[in-house]
């Protein structure tokens, strides 16, 4: 028995030992079949010369392969690598084919190039043999599809298990350059670590990222880290928008993708670290957000693009819900929704970035806020314009500490600064003690009621909004193709005036919307204080300010003596003060185009009882200079010719609506 133990194993060795010959022997020649038939895929799948010189096993399960190369056909090299090492599995072998486990790939070089319509990487997102989508027709450019066909050939080749060291990618165009270097890049078992410098023209960045991939449900995530200092600045924002940013961390992730229809939908997250924000038009200094995150879900189609609901954006503690959509063809039609989570005061307060609002940091409060805002527009049908937004509080709402500014500084004297270009030129007191402040009972009702009229006829009604004159505002903005009228109440003229800086940054009207909002709701302030405050530092001429200052400008007057034309006239200039000069002709006669713009505020006075018949009959455009105003006017050359006609700027704020 013993016996045909030992030749039954002898047996089974020399089988073995026979098994492990015929591998040695056939490997190669399996090895060069394996290589020639992934040539032919590759090639036969894209317009491109696939080469790989040398394939050798240098040990039982390993190989070796030398002189990688991928070149699209009449175009530049698109990668080339000094040498893969990969495992090999032995079962695989056994079963007639090679199947590489890992990879190790030393020097690799991407390079992909750009030079007008001609480009070496872009057949890698064609699908099969279908041309590009037509970007000159009337149907324009599917990006769903364009992105869906990109993120397919991205996880469709993403590998086991690899293994780079020093790795170079490059992009070249007539008008950018990009070089990344890789010390090493890792991907075991769907997780992911590399360290990278990407150098995007004048800027470089040193980066760690972690992450993890899961190819078969198209779900990537991964975190990223600045390795110095200085954070990671965000490219091209100086040059092509003037303006910087950069944040210390940033983690992205790709959670569902839907390519159903025509149109790809995307889910993920992304989430942002100390992101610090400098341009002109947003602040004038840097912006600082401690924190921010969004929930996503985007669509992609013909002709189509929305942020779909579930996406919640957070600034630090603040939460938004926002819904979006914009459609190009065959009519443009954008559509905003904005609702805020109701959150507690000192929250919302606290989550307003630094160096964005001024005056409302370090404000205390108790309560809730919620924010609601809608907004729609058919480019066909301008007039149809939809346009919706509230600031709700609980009832238990108030301010239980001022911070940086004391927003209740206007119910008494206080000491008032003008700026031009950001710059201060000229402070006075707003209040008795100044003797050029007037009060407001010491004003001609003729010049209260012209500027009710043509700046804010529902002052005394409203609480700090006309939202149908911000609305009509808009659709005329739209019509003109550039800011041609404004849609501010005299509340926001006020608030912009006492509080903002001339800076005109984005930013700057939601701070004036926030402290407007602040006064008209709690009440802090009470109307005629608000206008008589208006009355006393609005513009109206050369470094004059105030009522009582430009009605002894103009005519010599106090402002109680201002009659009807006169009081017209000073409203006329309101939105447009430093033309004051090219309402007059050299002799000091108000010119022409004036006439439509009296008989325009005269007639609505007229029809609310502002102003009796015989006071509209006997209006003419005429006024008599006096003071300053005229040595200023009438003893300057005859400028018919060269001044602007102004009463663009005088009828842009009126409100037609007899409201």
């Amino acid at each position: 028995m013993k016996k045909k133990i030992l030749i039954g194993a002898g047996i089974f060795v020399s089988l073995l030992l026979v098994l492990l010959v015929l591998l040695v022997i056939f490997r190669s020649q399996l090895l060069e079949m394996t290589i020639s038939k992934i040539e032919e895929r590759i090639e036969r799948r894209y317009p491109v010369d696939f080469k790989i010189e040398e394939a050798r096993f240098t040990d039982l399960n390993t190989v070796v392969l030398r002189g990688i190369s991928l070149v699209p056909l009449e175009r530049d090299t698109l990668f080339v690598t000094d040498s893969v090492h990969a495992t090999v599995s032995l079962k695989s072998i056994l079963k007639g084919r090679i199947v590489f486990n890992k990879l190790e790939v030393s020097d690799g070089y991407l390079t992909a190039k750009k030079d007008g319509e001609v480009n070496n990487f872009s057949f890698l997102f064609r699908s099969g043999d279908a041309t590009p989508a037509d970007t000159t027709g009337n149907k324009g450019r599917n990006y769903g599809e364009l992105l869906n066909r990109v993120l397919k050939t991205a996880f469709d080749n993403v590998p086991d298990k690899v293994d780079f060291r020093n790795l170079n990618m490059s992009y070249t165009s007539p008008h950018r350059i990009v070089d990344v270097k890789l010390p090493f890049l890792k991907m075991d078992d769907g997780r992911i670590e590399t360290q990278l410098t990407v150098q995007m023209d004048s800027i470089e960045n040193n980066m760690l990222v972690r992450g993890t991939i899961n190819p078969g449900d198209y779900n990537i995530s991964a975190s990223i880290f600045a390795t110095d200092t200085s954070g990671i600045q965000v490219p091209y924002l100086k040059e092509k928008f003037g303006g910087t940013a950069r944040f210390d961390t940033l983690y992205l992730s790709l959670e569902d993708k839907t390519y159903r229809r025509d149109r790809l939908t995307i889910k993920g997250k992304g989430r942002m670290k100390n992101l610090v924000v400098n341009h002109p038009r947003i602040a004038t200094e840097d912006v600082y957000v401690n924190e921010g995150a969004v929930e996503y879900v985007v669509t992609l189609g013909q002709n189509y693009f929305s942020i779909d609901e579930g996406t919640r954006v957070r600034v630090n503690k603040a939460i938004a819900n926002v819904t979006a959509s914009y459609q190009p063809k065959p009519s443009k039609i954008i559509d905003l929704k904005i609702e805020t989570e109701s959150v507690p005061a000192n929250d919302f307060f606290e989550s307003l970035p630094p160096g964005l609002f001024e005056n409302l940091e370090g404000i205390k409060a108790q309560g809730e806020l919620q924010y609601k805002m809608s907004f729609h527009v058919n480019f066909d049908q301008l007039d149809s314009l939809k346009f919706n937004s509230d600031l709700d509080a609980s009832k238990d709402f108030k301010i239980l500490q001022w911070g940086k500014t004391n927003i209740e500084k206007i119910k008494g004297s206080f000491v008032h600064t003008v700026y031009e270009y950001g710059k201060p030129v000229r402070t006075f007191t707003v209040g008795p003690s100044n003797p050029f402040f007037a009060p407001i009972n010491q004003i001609s009702p003729y010049l209260r009621n012209a500027i009710l009229t043509a700046e804010d006829a529902g002052f005394y009604s409203h609480k700090g909004f006309h939202e149908e004159a911000f609305r009509q505002a808009i659709i005329k903005n739209l019509k003109e193709g550039e800011f041609v009228r404004g849609g501010s109440t005299i509340s926001m003229q006020l608030v912009k005036n006492v509080f903002l800086t001339r800076h005109k940054t984005i930013t700057r009207k939601v701070e004036e919307a926030i402290i407007v909002w602040l006064i008209e709701n709690l009440n802090l302030v009470s109307k005629n204080r608000m206008f008589e405050v208006y009355l006393n530092i609005i513009e109206w001429g050369p470094n004059v300010y105030g009522a009582k200052d430009a009605s002894r400008f103009y005519f010599g007057k106090q402002p109680d003596e201002l009659n009807l034309a006169e009081a017209i006239f000073l409203t006329s200039i309101i939105p447009s003060p430093k033309r004051y000069r090219s309402s007059f002709d050299s002799y000091g006669n108000l010119r022409s185009h004036k006439g439509y713009y009296y008989r325009l505020i005269g007639g609505i006075m007229r029809r609310r009882g502002l102003i009796t018949e015989a006071e509209y009959e006997n209006l003419y455009p005429n006024v008599k200079l006096y003071g300053r105003a005229r040595d200023l006017i009438v003893t300057a050359p005859d400028t018919t010719q060269l001044e602007d006609d102004t009463s663009k700027f005088e009828l842009e704020t009126i409100d037609l609506l007899d409201f």
